[in-house]
């Protein structure tokens, strides 16, 4: 990160993305705070018993559907009046619900601050949006390589810093940290100097956006595959904290060893996620989703096999190394096979497939988590990891119309 001196002498699509970054990163890290600790929240401060994998399953799902539902209309109000008026509105709005969860005493009325939560959303897709739009077209694949090291980073500091905060005091205190970071997260990105053609009165309806996305068969290919994979990297939400008990970790320091094993994957997707960015702009987005994939699959796989906390957490850096191609190479797709006018919008259509992956993610292993070992889940989202690398390979490439040399040159294909 560049000196606040020097910031002002970057080009305007650069300074944006460092604001972006610095917002984000305050953003994602006070979510991690507290959500990698529902089950211990539910358990120990709400009363819950039995059915714990469930409960902690819908807490975390209820706020993406709603998110998921309302996507579309902060995307669509993102294009008439600017993504910094949406971030600045969501950055707001998620800092009063996780102060909300601090006066929560019973599970239902959580699920309530979970539904409002869900209705504020917005902040890193708006993010995400913002910067596949203002950024020149050659550096769009490196600016999103770059921007998904926030939320990595993020998910390093969040998970520890919650963990030990949760010591010194309580679960209910990272609720208070979560609120203020997450307001100061609004106050940063009204540093954003967002340039985009004036707005015409009338915008295309959600509907006609879908329909539009829909006649884009690239499109709607990616969006299946980012439905795919966040379906199934979020199954393991509700039950990591559960899992790291079961194989070593004591249940008095249960909030501190699971911290670790959550910003193991962050650690690598920090170190990992520029440099994806790079080599997918060399060699194509395509081949890059396609490893990381095949990488993530396979991790998976072996997590399965590992029950043993140092191991299981080694192994939880080496696949976030893989990962870490996934996201920014989805997100480049998705600014490449959508036309220039249309991008924002696609980026929130985009950004509704994951968050009803998600949605679907936490329910399923809840579920699952109540019914089968913890470790066949591992097995079944390498699974499916391994089945998205497959439609990758399976997936054309270009845009309609474009020319073998256009093609080649702009995403590559197996």
């Amino acid at each position: 990160m560049p000196r606040l001196s020097g910031l002002l002498q970057l080009p305007p699509w650069k300074r944006n993305l460092y604001i972006l970054w610095l917002g984000l990163f305050c953003n994602f890290m006070a979510y991690t705070l507290s959500v990698p600790f529902f089950p211990l929240f539910l358990q120990q401060e709400l009363g819950v018993r039995s059915g714990l994998e469930a409960w902690s399953g819908v807490s975390i799902s209820i706020s993406f559907l709603i998110s998921g539902l309302c996507a579309p209309f902060w995307g669509s109000l993102g294009d008439k009046y600017g993504s910094k008026s949406m971030l600045v509105r969501s950055g707001i709005g998620l800092g009063i619900a996780h102060l909300a969860n601090y006066f929560v005493h019973d599970p239902y009325t959580f699920i309530l601050v979970r539904i409002f939560q869900g209705l504020m959303a917005g902040f890193g897709p708006t993010s995400m949006a913002l910067v596949g739009t203002n950024t020149p077209e050659k550096h769009v694949g490196y600016a999103l390589g770059v921007i998904s090291t926030s939320t990595a980073a993020g998910g390093i500091i969040g998970p520890l810093a919650g963990g030990i905060l949760s010591h010194w005091a309580g679960l209910r205190g990272c609720f208070i940290a979560s609120g203020v970071i997450t307001l100061c997260s609004a106050l940063i990105v009204l540093g954003v100097k967002e340039s985009h053609e004036r707005r015409a009165a009338r915008r295309p309806g959600i509907w006609q956006d879908i329909k539009r996305a829909a006649a884009n068969s690239r499109l709607l290919r990616v969006y299946g595959l980012i439905l795919l994979v966040s379906t199934s990297v979020m199954i393991l939400d509700p039950l990591l904290t559960i899992y790291v008990v079961q194989i070593g970790g004591s249940a008095e320091n249960a909030s501190v060893s699971s911290g670790i094993v959550f910003s193991a994957v962050g650690v690598a997707t920090v170190i990992m996620g520029p440099r994806w960015g790079r080599i997918g702009g060399r060699i194509g987005y395509g081949r890059t989703l396609f490893i990381g994939l095949i990488g993530g699959g396979v991790g998976n796989l072996l997590q399965a096999a590992i029950p043993h906390l140092v191991g299981f957490g080694l192994l939880r850096f080496g696949y976030g190394l893989f990962f870490a191609a996934v996201y920014p190479a989805l997100n480049a797709l998705i600014v490449h096979y959508a036309d220039g006018d249309f991008r924002g919008r696609a980026v929130s259509l985009s950004q509704s497939a994951s968050q009803f992956g998600i949605v679907a993610g936490p329910l399923l292993g809840g579920l699952l988590g109540g019914w089968i070992a913890i470790p066949y889940v591992f097995v079944l989202t390498g699974i499916a990891l391994l089945a998205a690398a497959w439609g990758v390979k399976a997936m054309p490439s270009g845009k309609p119309g474009e020319s073998e040399a256009e093609r080649t040159a702009s995403i590559s294909t197996f």
